[in-house]
């Protein structure tokens, strides 16, 4: 049986109307991927105001890998609800709050003890983890990389990459932030092996100690184990153990970004594990709440502590409504039968889009770990050039037949596919049916041009 039914157009007419509202009450760049206007939502089916039923390949930029409103979750936030919405941790104590933050302790990938604050967006976290590593090692600079997404406040908007889409028009930014290239090895330089080519990268993390930054002057390295903005690109377990290697050597704090390629979205709960890699500091986020607001900076405790009393903190930070959720949720995310899901899933997935590689010649590459995929659109598979326009064509194509999609990368020429890992199988190929379909009539509307 067919997971989607559509019985209009997308958008219909109730969307529209409400499309229109959203034109006149919000700002015009508060961008949306799609026309969709939700009514409700369960496991990974999304119902939008005109009774269309619709496959979440989105997940709410990878915000609810346990799908939309599983019953602990939802069971949890109506207790709390029934019994404070909020005190504020800095005034008072409750237990949500530290028996999430025990959690995560024993979660988190490391044999030295932790400590763990909670905020509400990714933003927070990474700027607090920033915060947290400047005070500890007494120093100014962060080191980041090309293709990052690490939020949009002044300092994380600075570590960020992808000047067009999300720093025009915002400067001047903070300062002391050094950015380096990150391995893509789908775009080796000309003339270089894919070995010359990691090597390079590794070789200009030294280089940039001379180049760019003194060692002893910089207090953390900030990496995303996967880029999600900059397009699901993996990082090579030789980067990121060279990073560990400079981090120790020099006393700085490495910074593991996990808010999107976390939550067991690779399957593993933290993808940082794949390289057998211990950051000092991990920022979850998104899937952690299962679409409830909040985020974790999990550390060292000896950085965790450094500050003086008062150093950090915020009026909504461990909301105990989101605490709840995210207790329930990652009771979900860590157990082994989820973790199994999400590989199963990521190999169904990988598989499909491997085949696409081969039949279109617009797909440039599909790529990604675990049940975080992705396919990346090329005007000619040779030079590798951006399509932006194709991938925008596939992504309303696909949104019209009842699949919910966003961009990704660099170029914006990507299509990201994060569905909740609950998604059946049947339900997978049902949607994954419906993107090829769009990638085919794109693809032949390409070739008929040429």
């Amino acid at each position: 049986m067919s997971s989607i039914n559509l019985i209009t157009e997308i958008p219909g007419p109730k969307s529209k109307l409400m499309l229109e509202r959203r034109k006149n009450a919000l700002p015009a760049g508060l961008a949306k991927s799609t026309d969709v206007v939700v009514d409700k939502a369960e496991g990974g089916i999304v119902w939008d105001v005109d009774g269309n039923q619709l496959l979440d390949f989105a997940g709410g930029i990878g915000m609810i890998n346990v799908g939309h409103r599983p019953e602990t979750v939802v069971n949890a936030v109506k207790a709390q609800l029934d019994k404070y919405i909020h005190t504020c941790s800095l005034v008072t104590t409750y237990e949500p709050y530290i028996e999430l933050a025990e959690l995560l302790n024993r979660l988190a990938p490391g044999s030295f003890v932790k400590k763990t604050m909670l905020c509400n967006t990714g933003t927070e976290a990474v700027e607090n983890a920033v915060m947290l590593a400047r005070y500890y090692t007494k120093r100014p600079a962060v080191i980041c990389f090309e293709g990052a997404y690490h939020g949009r406040s002044l300092l994380t908007l600075s570590l960020t990459s992808k000047y067009g889409l999300f720093k025009k028009g915002y400067g001047s930014f903070a300062s002391d932030i050094y950015r380096l290239p990150a391995p893509n090895m789908y775009r080796v330089p000309e003339g270089m092996t894919e070995d010359e080519y990691l090597n390079w990268c590794i070789n200009n993390l030294d280089h940039a100690l001379i180049a760019q930054v003194d060692a002893e002057s910089l207090a953390a390295i900030i990496i995303e184990p996967v880029l999600g903005e900059g397009g699901f690109i993996p990082m090579p377990a030789l980067f990121l153990q060279k990073i560990r290697e400079i981090c120790d050597k020099h006393s700085i704090v490495m910074i593991a970004d996990e808010i999107q390629c976390g939550s067991a979205r690779t399957g593993k709960l933290f993808a940082i594990e794949h390289s057998s890699v211990v950051p000092d500091i991990i920022t979850l986020a998104k899937s952690m709440g299962a679409g409830m607001p909040i985020s974790a900076v999990i550390g060292r405790a000896e950085i965790m502590d450094c500050t003086h009393l008062g150093g950090v903190g915020g009026t909504y930070s461990g909301s105990p409504v989101s605490a709840v959720a995210a207790i329930e949720a990652l009771k979900i995310l860590s157990s082994k039968e989820f973790l199994d899901r999400a590989k199963h899933v990521g190999e169904l997935i990988h598989t499909t889009l491997q085949t696409w590689k081969e039949k279109y010649a617009c797909v440039g590459d599909v790529r990604g770990l675990g049940a975080m995929q992705l396919v990346e659109f090329v005007k000619d598979k040779q030079t590798k050039e951006p399509d932006m326009q194709i991938a925008m064509n596939v992504l309303k194509d696909a949104v019209s037949q009842g699949i919910i999609l966003i961009r990704a990368g660099l170029y914006s020429n990507c299509i990201r596919l994060l569905p909740p890992i609950v998604m059946t199988d049947e339900q997978l190929t049902e949607g994954l049916g419906v993107l090829e379909a769009a990638i085919a009539r794109a693809d032949a509307k390409e070739q008929h041009a040429d």
